[in-house]
């Protein structure tokens, strides 16, 4: 569980398809620099959030760690966009100690959407996107809550029928994240609010039980016999 406060921006040493090695696993491996100031208190098997995306450490030393990247996160993530030098955010799994100052964020990556366009009002930026799945557009609310590569944000407006939504970035995260270094029609990863899937969920079996055991039926029987009343 992370919160989408930003620990470290930190630096893509490389990215290997094919790993042999021991903490490569045969698979797609990734090891980020610059990121001594929260491997200090690391250990093998931890979560870090890399652009939003929850990954394993499978070796670190004092200023870099790496990370394994399964087939599956390929796909929903940008990821596999990176490059030797890409910056990426980076926030460790939250402690039972500290503040939650973000939200509920898993590092569940539901999708990667495009930047539409980036505009300045006085010292902030607003950036407007597309996810590539907009069925998601459902979960994203007005003054609701969206992590973009791993951000905690607000979102500012949402339109549906043109299957949009903005937030805006103020001077102080502007300096602390990736984004404002990216370019209208790059990507970000887009993890939406779980506890709007899950609410959606429950609501969507009870109503199925209800007209599975025809008491739906009931009571919209009730309804219309009342109001001809």
């Amino acid at each position: 569980m992370f919160t989408g406060i930003v620990e470290v921006v930190g630096v893509v040493s490389s990215l290997i398809e094919h790993d042999t090695s021991s903490t490569g696993g045969n698979g797609c491996s990734l090891t980020i620099s610059g990121a001594e100031s929260i491997l200090g208190d690391c250990n093998l098997g931890d979560s870090i959030a890399v652009n939003g995306t929850c990954l394993t450490v499978t070796e670190f030393d004092k200023d870099s760690f790496k990370v394994g990247i399964s087939p599956e996160t390929l796909r929903r993530t940008s990821l596999g966009d990176l490059k030797e030098g890409s910056p990426v955010n980076l926030e460790r799994a939250m402690a039972a100690h500290v503040r939650f100052g973000g939200h509920f964020v898993q590092g569940h990556v539901d999708t990667t959407a495009e930047i539409l366009s980036i505009t300045p009002d006085g010292n902030a930026l607003t950036f407007r996107f597309r996810p590539h799945d907009d069925s998601l557009m459902k979960y994203i609310i007005e003054k609701g809550y969206v992590t973009l590569d791993g951000t905690s944000l607000t979102v500012v407006e949402v339109n549906d029928e043109e299957k949009w939504f903005s937030i805006m970035m103020v001077a102080y995260t502007q300096e602390k994240v990736i984004m404002p270094t990216k370019k209208v029609g790059q990507k970000v990863n887009v993890e939406v609010d779980m506890i709007g899937k899950l609410v959606e969920k429950q609501v969507a079996a009870a109503v199925g039980d209800l007209e599975n055991n025809g008491v739906l039926e009931t009571m919209i029987k009730r309804v219309l016999a009342k109001q001809q009343a």
